[in-house]
């Protein structure tokens, strides 16, 4: 169960978008985020947190308009959940550290390709190479 407390201190820390996405599961608009169309090298961070999550030499255009990656940064850094939300059956993306939600993945991608970790970019910072 969260605590009030902890609720006020990620209000404090983030923004409201951002604390609508990471701590109450929301999504963002598609084609809207700033990372979706990013081909620089880097790496990706939670934005709550500030634990790695994705690599953008893992990352591709999957056409949907928000990033997407092949595989994790480090699977010890994020959590796979099932979600049942919205009468769907998908697989939620959570920081292992902190909770926050980044988006789900989905096994739609070509078999060598591994998955489609469809992320939001309000979920992540990224700090180039």
């Amino acid at each position: 169960m969260k605590s009030k407390s902890s609720e006020d201190k990620w209000k404090n820390k983030l923004t409201k978008e951002q604390y609508h996405v990471l701590r109450e599961k929301g999504t963002e608009p598609a084609f809207t985020g700033k990372h979706w169309n990013n081909h620089e090298k880097g790496i990706y961070y939670c934005a709550a947190c500030g634990a790695p999550v994705f690599s953008s030499d893992k990352k591709f255009d999957s056409g949907t308009g928000w990033p997407s990656f092949y595989e994790p940064y480090d699977e010890a850094n994020i959590e796979e959940k099932p979600d049942r939300s919205y009468g769907m059956k998908r697989t939620e993306v959570l920081c292992k550290n902190c909770g926050g939600h980044l988006g789900h993945v989905f096994d739609d991608v070509p078999k060598n390709k591994g998955c489609r970790y469809c992320i939001n970019s309000i979920s992540l910072d990224f700090k180039k190479e």
